[in-house]
């Protein structure tokens, strides 16, 4: 048996030290806005390339509160636009209604899956104050031409940056390229928490003055409330295990890496396509996910092969029942990329064996 994602493996690896810091935590006494969220933070900020690092709830709160404090600040309005890729996932999207401003939806680069630079500037309008480039699966966005467009513009940059812990361009990561940037720590991501958490990082102080206030009941000084704020804090559990975790993020990167290329070089079927990559660091292999007519097909039979797929994400959100009034856009390649992707395992407690499994299976599949 291949599982998709073998959570307990991954945190086994390191389970006396994430007890120790648990114990360390209780201990204390202090289990919010504490020493541990604090150095979090600090190590985070410092990992990224950036000035700050806010830590809050889960990766939807990241971006959500990002687009609250620029609007606090008078950088965007109720109304105004955010261009965002059509095939990310929905959360991406559900950060710009929820604060009222208007998804514009722009299909992809079809080779990587990522926001175009060039197809950002074909939908800009007078309307549009921002872009969010989602850093899908794990590979970076082209961000150097993303930055001279928004500059061009005059638009702030938003990255999603929920699935690209640690990926770079000329080794600037991803969380260092925009005015805000929003992370995930979903279990299942390459940095993981053991529940929900999030990070949001930035060099505005300003910015991250507003949004940590926000995210405490918009509360600076305690019983001082100068925004109708929300809760969404990281609590001190979930940073002491992620500062574990953080000093073997760069390992499993490799390993995933190295998984990464032995499917590369070994998938010969041409029922299927493989992903493509800019360069090996610009992709920390969040997922691979490969094209195929035959999705469904080449899904069972690697089940009945003992290897486990998933399918990330099988709607589009401009067809999702929330969003319905967009449901009628057209979005041709987004649909298809919808219709065909599927991801194979990607784990860093692999085996060889497994790893060869996969590929093997694979091969071998025919309709």
């Amino acid at each position: 048996m291949v599982e998709f994602l073998n959570l307990k493996a991954i945190n086994a690896r390191f389970e006396n030290e994430l007890k120790n810091a648990c114990a360390k935590v209780i201990d204390s006494g202090w289990y919010i806005q504490g020493k541990e969220v604090e150095e979090f933070e600090k190590n985070f900020a410092d990992y990224c390339g950036s000035k700050f690092a806010i830590g809050v709830a889960n990766g939807l709160d990241a971006l959500i509160l990002s687009l609250r404090a620029w609007k606090e600040m008078g950088l965007v309005s109720e109304g105004d636009e955010v261009i965002v890729p059509g095939n990310t996932y929905i959360a991406s999207v559900l950060a710009i209604s929820e604060n009222k401003l208007t998804p514009k939806f722009i299909e992809p680069d079809r080779n990587t899956f990522n926001i175009k630079a060039s197809e950002i500037e074909n939908h800009i309008t007078k309307k549009t104050k921002a872009v969010l480039p989602v850093h899908l699966y794990g590979q970076i966005c082209e961000m150097e031409e993303i930055k001279k467009i928004a500059n061009k513009h005059n638009l702030l940059i938003l990255e999603d940056s929920a699935q690209s812990h640690g990926a770079k361009i000329n080794g600037k990561k991803a969380g260092s390229w925009g005015d805000a940037a929003g992370f995930s720590f979903y279990p299942g991501k390459n940095l993981g928490a053991l529940g929900d958490a999030g990070i949001i990082t930035s060099d505005s102080a300003e910015f991250s003055e507003i949004v940590r206030a926000i995210a405490n009941y918009g509360s600076k000084r305690k019983y001082i409330n100068d925004f109708q704020g929300v809760n969404s804090r990281l609590d001190e559990m979930q940073a002491a295990m992620l500062n574990v975790k953080l000093k073997y993020l760069d390992i499993d990167i490799e390993l995933r890496r190295n998984i990464a290329s032995k499917y590369l070089r070994g998938m010969t079927n041409d029922l299927i396509r493989l992903p493509e990559v800019i360069n090996d660091e610009a992709h920390v292999w969040h997922l691979f996910v490969v094209q195929t007519d035959y999705r469904e097909q080449l899904a069972n039979y690697l089940k009945s092969r003992g290897i486990n797929t998933l399918i990330h994400y099988p709607i589009p959100p401009h067809k999702q029942k929330a969003y319905h009034h967009y449901n009628e856009q057209r979005l041709p390649l987004t649909e298809k990329i919808h219709e065909s992707v599927l991801s194979l395992p990607i784990d860093p407690t692999m085996t060889e064996e497994q790893i060869q499994e996969v590929i093997i299976a694979v091969n071998e599949f025919k309709i």
